[in-house]
């Protein structure tokens, strides 16, 4: 097993691995080996010869007590040695001394060869997943492109990204979307996983705020450099969008910015997003004038906020002219559930004529006797 530190660092160059990774890797190897070929139940180490580049398998063997329990049983036995039986090799060892006995692999034949070679391609390909498993694991949210190679009978698209396979469910699909062989497509990395069968699996997604964000950050310099922050986000995949802007400079408009010039980024993103629409609105901790804001195209005239007993923000009472209430809810609900989304609260409606609609409810009748009586005490 000569100059096994040299193949080391080779496979670290090819493979892009530290060579401290590498050799700890074929060391796991050799102990690995030593146990299939010589005996399973004794306790070896691999240690490193620098002088020659190799790497050397060490049976240890511990010293115990002569009445020691662990000598009698089988499972343990090989790895420890009764103190008298050790005395009669060398008269000065003592209690928790540790014998070390070397193995030459080569000495047990092709059989040996055979095994290490397996166990080396093993531990580093497990090594080489770890290492791609954390990488992408780190790229959760970010955006990645790749080439599609399948679409399954299920609609699930695989995408090859990079050294990799990775695959975009259906539900992780914009509505619409319609995907072939050879497409080049962008998406966000939503989830990454390991299975000891089919190894490193990778989860994409074209659905979540995040591409959204991360499709700005790509078409706005001044998002990507950090002079503009998308605070929140919001989305109806494929249908419309409201995301929160605010500016860390004061000669930058955050949504002008984002916008561009004739709305050419903002519309440069609608478009990888299948001409989802995309509200931009300038993000403020006030609550009543950011619940406001949201609420556009809608006029609002009034907003009370109403907190929970942790006095978080939990809803949002919005009064607003009748003839406003059609834009503040939009079609199909889409403007006043995005708001929801965005504010984090739940929002009713209050027309000023005293009609109510909250989300999810149906409309109250006007309270017309209340008011009578409140008339008559007043």
């Amino acid at each position: 097993m000569e100059k096994i530190l040299d193949i080391a660092e080779a496979i670290a160059h090819e493979k892009g691995l530290q060579p401290k990774l590498v050799i700890e890797a074929l060391k796991t190897a050799f102990i690995q080996t030593a146990k299939r070929v010589i005996n399973n139940k004794f306790n070896f180490e691999a240690q490193i010869d620098q002088a020659t580049k190799s790497i050397k398998v060490i049976q240890i063997i511990t010293v115990v007590e002569d009445d020691d329990k662990r000598l009698k049983n089988e499972e343990t036995a090989p790895a420890y040695i009764s103190i008298s039986d050790a005395r009669e090799y060398d008269d000065q060892v003592e209690l928790d001394d540790q014998l070390q006995i070397e193995h030459n692999l080569e000495d047990y034949g092709r059989t040996a060869a055979a095994s290490l070679h397996r166990e080396i391609e093993y531990h580093v390909q497990r090594l080489v997943e770890d290492e791609l498993f954390n990488k992408y694991k780190s790229k959760i949210g970010n955006l990645v492109s790749g080439r599609v190679t399948r679409v399954d009978s299920q609609n699930n698209t695989y995408v090859e990204v990079d050294e990799i396979r990775a695959v975009l469910p259906m539900k992780s699909r914009i509505k619409g979307e319609i995907f072939r062989v050879g497409d080049h497509i962008k998406a966000v990395v939503r989830r990454v996983g390991m299975d000891k069968d089919n190894g490193i699996q990778i989860e994409l997604s074209r659905t979540s705020p995040k591409f959204l964000e991360e499709l700005l950050a790509l078409e706005v310099p001044e998002i990507a450099d950090g002079a503009v922050i998308i605070e929140k986000c919001a989305r109806i995949p494929g249908e419309r969008a409201k995301i929160a802007l605010i500016s860390m400079h004061p000669q930058i408009d955050a949504v002008g910015a984002t916008v561009g010039v004739k709305g050419v980024r903002i519309n440069a993103v609608s478009q990888e997003l299948i001409g989802e629409n995309i509200d931009c609105i300038e993000y403020t901790n006030i609550p009543e004038l950011f619940v406001s804001r949201t609420m556009s195209p809608a006029i609002i005239s009034h907003v009370q906020i109403i907190k929970n007993a942790a006095g978080e923000n939990e809803k949002a009472i919005i009064t607003l002219p009748s003839d406003q209430k059609s834009k503040a809810i939009g079609k199909s609900g889409i403007n006043i559930r995005l708001a929801s989304m965005l504010t984090g609260m739940n929002i009713e409606l209050v027309e000023n004529n005293a009609k109510t609609d909250a989300i999810g409810e149906e409309p109250q009748e006007q309270k017309d006797g209340v008011d009578a009586l409140k008339a008559l005490f007043n």
